[in-house]
């Protein structure tokens, strides 16, 4: 009985190599037939899709060979024809001025002078002239003049440039006497007549007046001013305790003042002049005032500077 051998279906394994080089044989034989691999029939399709085919043109034969192709419109410049011809110039000119500059420079380099320098003398005044040159005001119009005449009389003036509230008065002038027996420049006459201070307690008081009266529109009442030797006597032969004994008292120094009783009686008044007096160097004394430990005399008012040269300042 004869065996029967079994033959195996299955393929034999091939290596990278033989694959490789059995591929290569099959493109190259649909190459050569014209069929496009799966691979290549992709890419094909792609780039179609990106790069559609240009369109061809219904351009005739006869169109080509004439000549008579009809060409595209031209396009039209966005920059109007003005602006275009002086673009041009423009550059023309450019040119023409530096083929012309050229010669120039170079024949002031090689002579070391500038082209452009002028050859005719400098006139006119030169920048020494000019600042040392006095300024000549031009004349007051006569129309301005007449008009500062009348709205500033003669008068107005004379009151701006006297600002004194004692215009007789010298305040440097010394002070020589003794008390109640001052001499006469030693003292000065105050807006009240017949009332006299010391230079200086003068021109204090005055000021001080000159604002009461600004704020009031009357001027300050006095009683009492420099008091001489004699009428210290007669006062303290009629008020005994009440007046200082001759020769002590500050009215003889004249630094001190009595108010009139329409100054101390008004509230207004008093309550102005005890907020105001002190700037102009004038107060009433602590023993004058109220459980101040002398008489209660709200009426007298003394120069403290001067008291306190005295050495009898006691507040």
């Amino acid at each position: 009985m004869e065996s029967t051998a079994v033959t195996s279906l299955q393929p034999a394994p091939m290596t990278r190599r033989a694959r490789r080089e059995a591929e290569q044989a099959q493109a190259q034989v649909m190459r050569t037939q014209g069929i496009r691999s799966p691979g290549a029939r992709a890419r094909a399709t792609r780039a179609q899709a990106t790069h559609p085919p240009a369109t061809r043109s219904n351009t005739s034969f006869d169109q080509l060979v004439t000549g008579s192709i009809p060409r595209p419109a031209r396009a039209t410049s966005s920059v109007p024809a003005g602006q275009r011809f002086i673009s041009r110039a423009t550059v023309i000119g450019t040119l023409a001025a530096a083929t012309i500059a050229a010669p120039f420079a170079q024949g002031a380099a090689e002579s070391g002078e500038s082209p452009f320098d002028v050859e005719a003398p400098r006139t006119g005044p030169n920048v020494l002239d000019l600042v040392t040159q006095p300024v000549e005001r031009p004349e007051t119009s006569g129309a301005v003049v007449r008009a500062e005449a009348i709205t500033r009389p003669e008068s107005a003036a004379s009151r701006s440039l006297d600002r004194s509230p004692l215009p007789e008065c010298d305040v440097n002038a010394p002070v020589e006497g003794t008390n109640g027996a001052l001499a006469d420049h030693s003292l000065c006459e105050l807006w009240q007549a017949g009332e006299y201070l010391r230079p200086d307690a003068a021109m204090s008081l005055s000021a001080l007046n000159e604002a009461f009266r600004a704020s009031f529109g009357r001027e300050m009442c006095l009683v009492a001013s420099y008091r001489s030797l004699g009428a210290q006597y007669d006062i303290k032969a009629a008020r005994g305790y009440f007046a200082a004994s001759p020769g002590t008292s500050m009215h003889g120094w004249g630094l001190a003042i009595d108010l009139c009783s329409k100054e101390t009686g008004d509230s207004e008044v008093y309550s102005w002049l005890w907020a105001n007096a002190p700037s102009y160097g004038w107060q009433n004394p602590a023993w004058a005032q109220l459980g101040g430990g002398g008489a209660y005399e709200p009426w007298h008012w003394e120069f403290v500077s001067g008291v306190i040269e005295k050495g009898e300042w006691y507040g």
